[in-house]
């Protein structure tokens, strides 16, 4: 067994050819096994981490820049968040919350319903992931309100069970072969102050009445579709829509939130109160939770049976959380914000060093995109990364994402800008 990562030697640390052979013999024994469905974005085959480096099955050390797509928010294996797990693991490993009064899981609702940007008490049902969290939200937004409609809006990305597949608009693929989708869907444009004319234009002149429309479910920060940052006053036009028709306005914060974009919440940068909040992916730094947050007079619209899970909101996952929420209090996200000011510093020169291939650094925080002119260079550079022992992964078509641990260290930041400039400017020189 090799040794696990240590900060006494220099990350990257590549000992062999990328993918290694034992990298190499698992993946095609994985091949043989796995579901082919699976969409792998290169042959990394991770065995340890720790914080923001990640050592493979050949003893390479690579640094980390994309968190397990953003889910590791407090790094590899934090010790806080594993002491935390260990403990509750030698007390109860499953109770199912959703059946019986689990304690921890009331104390899990309690932190988030505490830290969640809705007006008024706030009530949590808790979830296995972020698309269960979307499902939930759409069975409370048509319950409570008795309508059926929901609109959603191009470049989404909500999951991939049936409704929140419906909801996604970022790729066809996504879509393709699984017809007939959920319907009572719309999808409008993203992003531009102007798009909100969509609205009134199309949406409820030509294709049904606002008193109709059950939720708007909306990502502050789009993630799959490309990290998207909207004009400043889009998120603000949909709230007036939503008060004046009496609409549910759903943000879906599972790729932006939990401190991701330097903020609690990335709704945060704009002052927006949704009627419903949807966490997943870094809010329990790696383990399974998903969580749908809304206030409580909403949530007591429906009642028991209504929804519930078995394993949603279990005690290791809530466990997790409660820690990570204190982190993330204690300077995470401060941290998130000082290092993502710093990562886009260095890498906006990109764009003025190759204009032709370089299109655009956007983001907040540690939710950053770099665009480029085609997928072709895009996957290549993100190959070339790879190569370097940086790991990062594409976001859309041509977006290569920056999503690293909140504790992600100003040195770490300069290796990573640095190694990404090195691949961009071989892809640029190959032109």
């Amino acid at each position: 067994m090799t040794q696990a990562p240590t900060r006494s030697r220099t990350v990257p640390h590549i000992v062999t050819e990328i993918p290694g052979p034992r990298a190499r013999a698992h993946v095609e024994m994985d091949h043989r096994w796995t579901s082919p469905s699976l969409p792998r974005a290169y042959p990394i085959v991770p065995v340890r981490g720790d914080g923001v480096v990640v050592e493979d099955i050949d003893g390479n050390l690579f640094l980390d820049m994309m968190a397990g797509i953003a889910v590791t928010s407090t790094g590899h294996s934090h010790p806080d968040v594993v002491r935390r797990i260990q403990q509750q693991a030698e007390n109860l490993l499953h109770f199912s919350g959703g059946d019986f009064y689990l304690p921890i899981y009331a104390e899990a609702c309690e932190a988030l319903a505490r830290i969640a940007p809705i007006d008024g008490p706030a009530k949590v049902f808790l979830a296995n992931s972020g698309t269960e969290a979307v499902e939930a939200a759409i069975k409370l937004a048509r319950h409570a309100t008795g309508r059926q409609y929901v609109v959603a809006f191009l470049g989404a990305f909500h999951g991939r069970t049936f409704m929140s597949m419906s909801l996604t608009a970022s790729k066809a693929k996504y879509h393709a072969g699984f017809g007939p989708l959920v319907p009572g869907i719309f999808h409008a444009p993203y992003g531009h102050v102007a798009d909100l004319r969509w609205f009134d234009e199309v949406l409820f002149d030509k294709l049904v009445p606002p008193e109709e429309v059950a939720a708007i479910i909306v990502e502050p920060i789009q993630g799959e579709g490309g990290y998207i940052v909207p004009e400043d006053g889009f998120l603000q036009g949909l709230r007036r829509i939503c008060d004046q028709h009496g609409i549910v306005l759903v943000a879906d914060e599972i790729q932006s939130g939990a401190g991701r974009t330097g903020k609690m919440w990335a709704v945060d940068h704009w002052d927006l109160r949704p009627d419903i909040l949807l966490t997943a992916k870094g809010i329990a730094s790696g383990m399974p939770l998903g969580a749908m947050i809304a206030g409580s007079e909403l949530m007591d619209r429906w009642g028991p049976g209504h929804h519930g899970s078995t394993y949603g909101g279990n005690p290791l996952s809530c466990a997790a959380a409660l820690e990570t929420i204190a982190l993330l209090e204690g300077g995470l996200v401060e941290n998130a914000a000082a290092r993502g000011e710093q990562a886009l510093a260095g890498l906006r020169p990109l764009q003025e060093r190759f204009p032709s291939l370089v299109r655009d650094v956007r983001g907040k925080g540690l939710m950053i995109g770099v665009e480029f002119d085609s997928a072709v260079h895009s996957d290549r550079v993100q190959w070339a990364c790879f190569q370097r022992g940086l790991l990062v992964l594409e976001a859309g078509h041509t977006v290569i994402r920056m999503s690293p641990a909140l504790t992600v260290g100003e040195e770490e930041i300069d290796t990573a800008v640095r190694l990404f400039a090195e691949a961009v400017e071989e892809i640029a020189g190959r032109r």
